[in-house]
């Protein structure tokens, strides 16, 4: 292994796509347990390592030298065999960290930080906090000397928090590592996460109007500052945004929402196929798991018993990445629902004219009237939680063009 990524379980580890783009170097993922680390750190039959979850204090004390930043930190996430065979530690975790704050508009100096979690990575964000400015640094942790209840208790002040603890991420999507309706003095929120995109924090976050963004920025941040260091050449900064929007729009879903019968179907199947993605019909996925179609649901089980199974299905779809996903016409009516589609989507509305929408198999669209009722319920919940709209009231391809066109300028945002 010339360069590789170590840590327990890396599943989800965005780092060889990152690298790829940044040096002309092999990098590989590289599971192993603690006494296989400590040996591999011994041999030294390495040029370059970055380091995650549980081994970052661990390489520090394994290392013959440290950067002033690794000794600030408390932990080494990026080490270097130099030419004398002896390894250099050093923490990039924290240059990304302060990138990923400024990115997002989280102003920390003069405030008061919360840091849940006391991990590897709590190090780093403590740190990141005093060069920041902050006023105060709180750290919360279940077994700590400070625990959630004394957060809401004590410190309901708090103005920035920061989440590194894994709460929250991918498979556990919905979990949120904290209530942040109970601490009202706010004002920015940061969670190292980056699977997925938007956490259940950072979408609090957002429905309160914070500042605030996952760790997908961070990541690509450090991963360009490791890679100056492996390759001993500069890396233009401009480098960590070109890397962060590929990735996004590599994993973000395109969400179709919109009025039974507009034709979220067919836009999102030919969408999939323009983007080279597949194409997942929630309506579809809810019939094949009652094995029995849509209105045969509604009749025998009730409206209640479809829209419980249609949150399961968006619920585990839009867990998923890089698809194009439709979503039936009620499905805006829940909104974990839209949580649910927003956490890795961008989320696209289609239109179309009320006399043209279909109506063939769908058991609330009974009339005309009936239609332009359901319009206008839902057309506000629709306008809240669409990115953009797409008009689909003239040809296919014009609509399939628009769709790209509105994803990429989201991503980009």
């Amino acid at each position: 292994m010339e360069y590789g990524l170590i840590g327990a379980k890396l599943g989800h580890s965005y780092s060889v796509p990152i690298h790829a783009q940044l040096g002309d170097y092999d990098y590989r993922l590289c599971e192993m347990d603690e006494a296989a680390f400590v040996d591999l750190m011994r041999r030294r039959d390495f040029k370059g390592l970055n380091v995650t979850i549980p081994y970052k204090k661990l390489a520090l004390e394994l290392c013959d030298e440290l950067s002033d930043t690794a000794r600030e930190v408390g932990s080494v996430n990026t080490v270097v065999r130099r030419a004398d065979g002896s390894l250099y530690g050093h923490n990039t975790d924290i240059g990304g960290f302060i990138a990923l704050a400024r990115r997002s508009g989280v102003e920390i100096a003069g405030k008061k930080a919360v840091v849940l979690g006391s991990g590897g990575t709590s190090l780093t964000a403590r740190a990141a906090c005093r060069r920041l400015g902050a006023r105060e640094i709180v750290v919360v942790s279940r077994k700590g000397p400070v625990d959630y209840d004394a957060l809401y208790r004590d410190h309901a002040d708090a103005q920035v928090l920061v989440n590194t603890t894994p709460v929250g991420m991918y498979p556990d999507n919905g979990a949120r590592p904290a209530d942040i309706a109970r601490l009202p003095a706010l004002t920015g929120v940061l969670d190292v996460i980056y699977n997925p995109d938007k956490t259940t924090l950072v979408l609090d976050a957002m429905a309160r109007g914070l500042p605030c963004a996952g760790g997908l920025y961070m990541l690509v941040a450090q991963a360009r500052e490791a890679a100056e260091l492996f390759t001993g050449r500069s890396i233009p900064e401009v480098q960590t945004a070109r890397i962060y929007a590929k990735l996004r729009g590599e994993a973000l879903n395109a969400v179709l929402i919109g009025m039974p019968g507009c034709g979220k179907t067919r836009v999102g199947s030919a969408l999939a196929q323009a983007m080279g993605r597949p194409f997942v019909d929630c309506d579809t996925e809810i019939e094949r798991r009652a094995g029995k179609p849509i209105p045969r649901i509604f009749a025998e089980d009730g409206e209640a018993a479809f829209r419980a199974l249609e949150a399961r299905v968006i619920a585990d779809v839009c867990r998923e990445k890089g698809q194009v996903v439709a979503t039936g016409g009620g499905a805006v009516l829940r909104e974990d629902n839209v949580r649910a589609m927003r956490q890795n989507g961008v989320v696209l509305r289609i239109e179309r004219n009320i006399d043209a929408l279909g109506m063939d198999g769908r058991p609330l669209s009974t009339s005309r009237e009936a239609l332009r009722a359901m319009q206008k319920i839902r057309e506000p919940l629709y306008r809240a939680a669409a990115d953009a709209a797409i008009d689909n009231n003239a040809a296919l391809e014009g609509a399939v063009k628009r769709a790209k066109e509105v994803f990429h300028e989201a991503v980009d945002r």
